[in-house]
């Protein structure tokens, strides 16, 4: 059974970096697509970041320039770079996978809170 689990949230003053991670905690999911969204206060679920297994990558445009996605396929995790953090990344980030047949996992959720 697919459990995705996120780690690596937590607060941060603005300008700073945090580095999420998303694994699978049972039987090494294999992410043919691997997307970050997160759910700031009081909004709807929003996207942030995916990458493919053929390594196209695609970002919202607030976060371009800022954030990184990457996987380490070895190990079946995915990565999200935070750098220059501001207050409106304030969110609650999930991942989600995609495996080859088209079936989509989703992690449980990690808080970040950007604040000084």
């Amino acid at each position: 059974q697919v459990k995705l689990v996120e780690s690596g949230g937590g607060l941060v003053q603005p300008g700073g970096s945090l580095r999420l991670s998303c694994a699978d905690s049972g039987s090494r999911f294999t992410f043919t697509i691997a997307s970050w969204f997160r759910q700031p206060p009081g909004k709807q679920h929003e996207f942030v970041a995916r990458i493919a297994s053929g390594g196209r990558i695609n970002y919202e445009d607030s976060v371009k320039g800022r954030f990184t996605i990457s996987r380490d396929n070895a190990k079946s995790t995915i990565f999200l770079q935070m750098n220059d953090l501001k207050p409106e990344d304030t969110a609650v980030y999930y991942c989600q996978g995609i495996s080859a047949n088209g079936s989509a996992y989703w992690g449980q959720g990690t808080q970040v809170t950007v604040s000084s």
